[in-house]
């Protein structure tokens, strides 16, 4: 199963960093591992694709269904391929009043996509909370937090990555 899915190099990593993971938790006890090794898979390959959630489970000693259901529940793992660049944008109530909606939609026209599309270079999302109400509105770009937004901060952080 591993063959096909890792080069060896991508191999080699898996092997090393689960043994790591693994040693922090009880031998009969390695499915509570299952958040930091499915980031593991998802770092190495920049998804979850089904046969690394399958190898996951047989790691941890869980059903494939167990981990999928696990890998389903949080927005920050990737069921299908991602865009280079993951933008997260919070439209919880204070972002939204200090103008979340029009920054994704402004977002929207800019890349093309509507929130919960992808494509080769961006993934759009809008997202619940990002914890930063005092500098509403905010945004993450594949996890690095950007707040206190205008539209020329947007624009300008996207340009940067066109």
């Amino acid at each position: 199963m591993a063959e096909s899915l890792f080069t060896p190099e991508e191999q080699k990593k898996f092997d090393t960093e689960i043994a790591e993971i693994l040693s922090h938790y009880p031998a009969d006890r390695k499915s509570a591992a299952m958040l930091p090794a499915l980031r593991l898979m998802q770092d190495i390959k920049g998804w979850l694709p089904p046969e690394g959630i399958k190898l996951v489970a047989q790691v941890l000693g869980v059903t494939p269904e167990r981990a999928y259901e696990v890998a389903s529940f949080y927005v920050m793992y990737h069921l299908k391929k991602p865009g280079k660049y993951v933008i997260d944008v919070c439209t919880n109530l204070p972002c939204a009043l200090r103008g979340a909606e029009k920054m994704l939609a402004h977002l929207e026209n800019k890349l093309g996509l509507k929130a919960g599309e992808a494509n080769e270079r961006f993934t759009l999302r809008e997202t619940e909370c990002l914890a930063s109400c005092g500098t509403a509105p905010c945004l993450q770009i594949n996890e690095d937090h950007h707040e206190s937004l205008s539209r020329a901060k947007l624009d300008e952080l996207i340009d940067k990555l066109s």
